[in-house]
């Protein structure tokens, strides 16, 4: 058997250089010097940023997604606005049409005058309506774009 002295004889010197690697290496470690044989530290670096990367396109998508949903509710909106505006215009005008003693006859200046005015308000509503003025303007030297005596002016046709 080998005796204990002689086991320290011949383990000192490996026992003496390995606590001194160990010494400098956490001398080395605590100076700052980073020792990375495998590249761990720069992989782990490179998936911390592509995670980050991702992460800020989701936000702006979800923020775009944001925007876009309340620009969708607002322009909702206005045209439900609108279009109960143009209801309860039409529904009026109907009304009074429907009561008025020339609703069987044929147009004469009253019923002209009530449907021009019913003409302006759903313009004033929306004018972006096909037929409104400022949609397409008046026609040749502002006359009405159908006269009394054009065939395709049909029975209610707006006299200018």
């Amino acid at each position: 058997m080998i005796a204990a002295t002689e086991l320290a004889r011949k383990i000192g010197p490996v026992v003496i250089v390995a606590v001194t690697i160990g010494i400098l290496v956490l001398a080395a470690g605590r100076l700052g010097v980073r020792w990375d044989p495998f590249g761990w530290d720069r992989r782990r670096l490179e998936q911390a940023e592509a995670r980050a990367d991702r992460a800020e396109a989701e936000a702006a998508a979800r923020a775009a997604e944001a925007g876009a949903g309340r620009d969708q509710a607002a322009r909702l909106e206005r045209h439900l606005t609108t279009a109960a505006s143009a209801e309860r215009a039409t529904g009026i005008v109907r009304k009074g049409a429907e009561d008025a003693d020339d609703a069987h006859l044929p147009l004469e200046a009253d019923r002209a005058d009530r449907l021009h005015a019913h003409d302006r308000e759903l313009c004033r509503i929306s004018p972006g309506l096909g037929g409104c003025v400022a949609a397409s303007g008046p026609a040749g030297s502002g006359a009405s774009a159908l006269l009394a005596d054009d065939p395709a002016a049909g029975a209610d046709a707006i006299r200018p």
